[in-house]
């Protein structure tokens, strides 16, 4: 039988850092065992060396500063024959802009599907930086309209589908859900985890992991640590990722007093010592009101650690508050109290910890072979 040829268009990639690269390369690894897998992305850096169980075609780029993003050429040259004679059997786009539309126009011409992965709550970027209705509204709708030129989308969540249909998207969205490819590990980690970052046995470790941003809200977890500390909690709080906006986290907690209750690591890279982090960690602490669907929940809760979001998140749709995670409101004191209470009902953290292993950690194995099924479904339609 003949091997599927999947090529896989984003217009950012390694040595770059985000959940959407994640998900990409954790499909296109697994993908890459039954299937012949490309990956047409931009160069980021000239001195980075590809080195993928997946072959990956790199366009030059420039980088549009106010996403952070690397944007592959208007115009695709010579490169447009390269891409037409990898012969695709279906294209895949998890974005919607240069190299997105270039997706949908090489599986225009080949006369093969195009489907799209809807990751992000654009239009939130888009106000963040340009401070406009008007602007923000204008940049979504030419999004949409690359979208909407897919045969399928999909979103990460049934609020990031809602949220796409109000963008304008031409039919309701499917869900292809986000794993990890972590697994849980065993108790004696914690050891090591306690004699790396000096925690005591009994300490309550809160953690963060992800873009130190202010878009994920990271100033106001430090106004939640004040509170806790005021009121006479003892805990350790950690903040694990690239430190985007680390100078203004230092500034805050600094001013606080709080050096000696928050450790700032930066990125790891190291997946092992990742998932040792979140086994050590007591509860994570995301009330990011920008994520859609983050990966690091997922992540969270293979380890039974589980999260305590902000009421109404998009990124919590999926979570039951006392079942499977937590929820308080978007209010630093309310949501210090919440924190307490969690601590002080032993019973109830138990059973939540128990419910976000069981109901939210998926792994990408399972996930991916969901996956390649909904292609050949797609592809057996399409071709009708």
């Amino acid at each position: 039988m003949k091997r599927l040829k999947i090529g896989i268009f984003m217009d950012d990639f390694y040595p770059s850092i985000n959940g959407v690269i994640k998900v990409m390369d954790n499909y296109a690894t697994r993908l890459s065992k039954i299937a012949d897998v490309v990956i047409v992305v931009p160069y980021v850096d000239k001195h980075y060396t590809d080195n993928f169980p997946y072959k990956v075609i790199r366009l030059k780029s420039h980088r549009l500063h106010i996403l952070d993003y690397h944007l592959g050429p208007l115009n695709l040259g010579h490169m447009e024959k390269v891409l037409l004679d990898e012969k695709f059997d279906i294209i895949h786009i998890h974005s919607p802009f240069i190299l997105g539309h270039h997706g949908v126009k090489i599986a225009k011409k080949l006369n093969i599907p195009c489907v799209g992965t809807m990751h992000t709550q654009f239009y939130l970027e888009f106000k963040r930086y340009s401070k406009s209705d008007f602007i923000s509204k204008r940049l979504t709708n030419m999004i949409m309209r690359v979208f909407n030129k897919c045969y399928k989308c999909y979103a990460v969540n049934e609020s990031v589908a809602d949220l796409y249909v109000k963008y304008g998207a031409k039919e309701r969205p499917g869900v292809l859900q986000n794993g990890t490819e972590l697994k849980l590990l065993g108790d004696g980690v914690n050891r090591e985890i306690n004699k790396k970052y000096g925690f005591t046995k009994d300490e309550k470790v809160l953690l963060f992991l992800g873009r130190v941003n202010i878009l994920k809200n990271i100033l106001f977890i430090v106004d939640v640590a004040k509170i806790l500390k005021d009121k006479g909690f003892k805990f350790k709080l950690m903040f694990v990722g690239p430190l985007e906006d680390g100078d203004k986290l230092l500034k805050k907690i600094n001013e606080y007093g709080l050096n000696n209750d928050v450790i700032i690591t930066g990125k790891i890279m190291d997946r092992d010592l990742i998932a040792k982090i979140y086994h050590r960690a007591n509860l994570f602490v995301f009330p990011s009101l920008y994520d859609a669907s983050s990966l690091v929940q997922i992540e969270a809760s293979s380890q039974k650690t589980p999260t305590i979001f902000i009421e109404g998140a998009t990124t919590a749709c999926s979570v039951i508050d006392n079942q499977n995670g937590f929820l308080a409101p978007n209010d630093a004191n309310l949501f210090a109290d919440r924190i307490i209470d969690i601590f002080n009902d032993k019973e109830l953290y138990n059973k939540v910890s128990e419910g976000a292993y069981k109901d939210l950690y998926r792994h990408w194995d399972d996930l991916t072979k969901d996956l390649y099924k909904e292609y050949k479904r797609i592809i057996k339609e399409y071709n009708k």
